[in-house]
């Protein structure tokens, strides 16, 4: 029987779109930092946190604007403390970002016990009108929830800021020169605490997209891995937001494959189905990066280096 028809493929992509939507939202938050010069590991652990806060308060409040700001708060905390620990406290920034994927995960699994199987409030999807009704576009781009068409808006948008306004030059300055940036007048530390907040923010509203949209409900370790994903996918979009955009898809085109393959009734393993994401994101960076080699590097200079200001 052949599976592989136009409505499938229209599936696919669809489901695309969903799967790439919480990676994409940590992916741009992850470039916001990274582009300060401030290096978080720790998204899937800030992802997490935001999941599981999603949830609850959207369980005892009953409204899903409320859980998703949650859970953008809490992912904007757990990131001004990372920036405490990697800014004043001149921590090793791998470290502190791998300990905040443990006590995420520990934390979000500890306190979500309660919220498993819990029925909750959640994302709605709805079409936009004329839009939707373009043969073929129109159900892959125009006929989901209003945090994947805020992406849409999202990613121009970041990249008009970050390469064509005065905070993106003094977040790229802060990220390259530090000591230059300072001299020119630039609060190095406030831009990077700024970066940082705003960068967990978004992760963290991953996270609650991934509870409150794809998954619509808690369970321990809901992420799956994601956090890790979008920190590997900034290196892939060479701190790029358009690029980010394709890297996000890319892996949400697998998740979404994968699962309509499952549920075609594909004669392989689910287990080896499910890793399918996976492999296609490491086999897309090994390529990209063996590309850029003789290519000048584009990763900020100062990307995991303490700045100390002079006296």
């Amino acid at each position: 029987m052949n599976i592989i028809t136009s409505e499938f493929l229209i599936a696919v992509a669809a489901g695309m779109v969903r799967s790439a939507t919480p990676v994409l939202y940590a992916t741009l938050g992850e470039i916001i930092t990274e582009r300060s010069g401030i290096l978080n590991v720790g998204l899937e652990g800030i992802m997490l946190v935001g999941a599981f806060t999603g949830v609850a308060v959207t369980y005892n409040t009953h409204s899903v604007c409320l859980g998703l700001a949650a859970a953008m708060l809490a992912g904007m905390l757990l990131g001004l403390f990372h920036a405490l620990l990697s800014i004043h406290f001149h921590a090793n920034q791998v470290g502190t970002g791998i300990a905040m994927t443990i006590f995420g995960t520990g934390l979000s699994a500890y306190l979500g016990m309660d919220y498993v199987g819990k029925q909750i409030n959640t994302l709605s999807s709805f079409k936009l009108p004329l839009l939707s009704d373009i043969p073929v576009l129109g159900p892959i781009f125009f006929s989901h929830d209003i945090l994947v068409y805020i992406t849409y808006l999202l990613v121009p948008l970041l990249a008009f800021l970050i390469y064509r306004t005065r905070f993106g030059l003094t977040l790229r300055a802060v990220g390259e020169e530090p000591h230059s940036a300072a001299s020119a007048g630039i609060k190095v530390q406030l831009t990077r605490y700024i970066a940082t907040a705003l960068g967990a923010s978004l992760a963290g509203l991953g996270g609650a997209y991934l509870s409150l949209a794809y998954a619509q409900g808690w369970s321990e370790n809901i992420t799956a891995g994601r956090g890790w994903i979008a920190v590997g996918l900034v290196l892939f979009a060479s701190w790029n937001p358009f690029r980010a955009l394709l890297g996000a898809y890319i892996f949400g085109g697998a998740i979404s494959l994968q699962l309509r393959l499952q549920a075609a009734g594909l004669d392989v393993s689910p287990y080896l189905l499910g890793m399918l994401p996976y492999i296609l994101v490491i086999l897309v960076l090994s390529i990209s990066t063996a590309r850029r080699r003789n290519m000048p590097a584009s990763v900020p200079t100062a990307l995991g280096t303490p700045y100390i200001p002079q006296v």
